[in-house]
């Protein structure tokens, strides 16, 4: 829509038709454009249903990095994905500093690459951290050292792997990180009128917090596009979660080692007597031979029993098996 017109320029507008200063035909006079075909039904750009998903996806990411970062910097991480905008591309890299921190990720088995930006500060907090220091920021922003590079490499590489998770429900990713840039001049790797998804995710290590933004072109994903609505993803996630959770737990508890013993009975007598007791001395339970004995799974009166032996071993038979109402 085109811009509103105020008062004053309306009846600028009146008093020079009136005059004849403007004629009416110049009003109609409109400059010849290039029409380019566009397909409603699949537009080359996000929607608020797609960015809806895609916060969904990294907020699940997030989960991700909170829980197996700490492992690797000592340190507790907390992770809140701030928002998801659809801009050009030109928009975002216009909007990085040097030097900056760009990891480029192979989406395979998508077409082309995501573009992932680490605060600067919060890469040299993580390398300082992982040297040994207490994971403090520079005072002044320098260039990073080839050395500092190969271990955010390797840090980018986990938080790229932890990807494929929760991008589960849409594609079965294999991502792979290509490399590092720090030059923003050489983060041309999309086409700079290219509609893109941009997640900012806050991070927070220790005290040291930076952001980090996931820049996702719309042409990497177009080919699942359509799967990236909240409808699909929560009804495959309910499904999957629902089978794999189901057949882990299942395996998990059919192969758990659970101690089992047997009670023969219970006596009570004096730290004196324990003190000086003699090999063939002979403690008085309160059961009888012929009595069935309590069987214990872990802490749970579970079974009762007979004892009797099986080839060389002593051995119990289970006479009933105790309910949870009993």
């Amino acid at each position: 829509m085109g811009d509103t017109l105020s008062q004053d320029e309306i009846d600028n507008l009146l008093s020079a038709l009136s005059t004849g200063e403007m004629k009416p035909e110049e009003l109609d006079e409109t400059e010849d454009k290039a029409v380019m075909n566009y397909n409603f039904a699949r537009p080359s750009k996000f929607s608020k249903d797609h960015l809806r998903t895609l916060e969904i996806i990294y907020e699940n990411y997030g989960r991700l990095l909170s829980t197996n970062l700490p492992a690797y910097f000592r340190k507790s991480v907390q992770v809140e994905v701030m928002n998801a905008e659809a801009n050009a591309y030109s928009e975002f890299a216009n909007a990085l500093s040097n030097p900056v921190l760009l990891g480029v990720v192979n989406f395979a088995p998508l077409e082309g690459n995501i573009v992932v930006e680490l605060a600067t500060s919060l890469g040299f907090a993580i390398v300082d951290r992982l040297l040994g220091g207490g994971g403090d920021p520079l005072e002044k922003t320098r260039e990073f050292t080839e050395i500092e590079l190969i271990i955010l490499e390797r840090v980018l590489e986990i938080c790229t792997n932890l990807m494929i998770d929760p991008w589960g429900n849409v594609v079965e990713l294999e991502p792979r990180l290509e490399r590092i840039e720090t030059n923003s001049q050489f983060a041309q790797f999309i086409s700079p009128t290219e509609m893109t998804a941009i997640l900012t995710i806050n991070i927070k290590v220790g005290e040291v917090e930076g952001l980090m933004n996931v820049c996702i072109p719309y042409s990497c994903v177009e080919p699942v596009i359509d799967k990236l609505n909240t409808k699909y993803w929560y009804s495959t996630a309910t499904a999957k979660d629902d089978n794999s959770y189901t057949e882990t737990m299942e395996h998990l508890i059919n192969t758990a080692q659970i101690p089992v013993r047997a009670m023969l009975g219970r006596s009570l007598i004096s730290f004196n007597d324990l003190m000086n007791i003699q090999i063939g001395d002979i403690v008085k339970l309160d059961t009888k031979v012929n009595d069935e004995l309590e069987i214990y799974a872990g802490n749970i009166k579970k079974f009762y029993a007979l004892p009797g032996a099986a080839s060389d071993s002593y051995a119990v038979r289970v006479t009933s098996v105790i309910r949870e109402e009993q």
